[in-house]
């Protein structure tokens, strides 16, 4: 028997790509940034994984001392944790352009 059983999209729109640092440690932390501008700081998120290796690459970062991984999360956990430390949430595309703000 073969079905053919799609993905239910409500469900895809919650998951969101980001940059974690130092994943499985004691320093495990969302790759973050702060605006040169504004002083904003911020969290990139990507709406796919490709996307989020994409930019990875040219995004400031020091790879002799930290790891990093890119890894699914809720959108709403991460927007709510963003905010509780103090960050806002930008979804961007994979060359550093800003979507929107989550």
């Amino acid at each position: 028997m073969e079905t053919n059983v799609q993905p239910d999209k409500s469900a895809i729109d919650k998951w969101i790509y980001i940059v974690v640092q130092n994943p499985g440690t004691g320093g495990e932390q969302f790759m973050g940034f702060k605006a040169p501008d504004s002083g904003e700081e911020f969290i990139p998120a990507f709406t796919s994984k490709e996307e989020a290796q994409q930019c990875f690459l040219i995004m400031p970062k020091d790879m002799m001392a930290n790891k990093y991984e890119i890894q699914a999360i809720l959108k709403d956990d991460l927007v709510t944790t963003a905010k509780g430390n103090g960050f806002e949430v930008y979804l961007m595309d994979h060359k550093s352009c800003i979507k929107g703000k989550l």
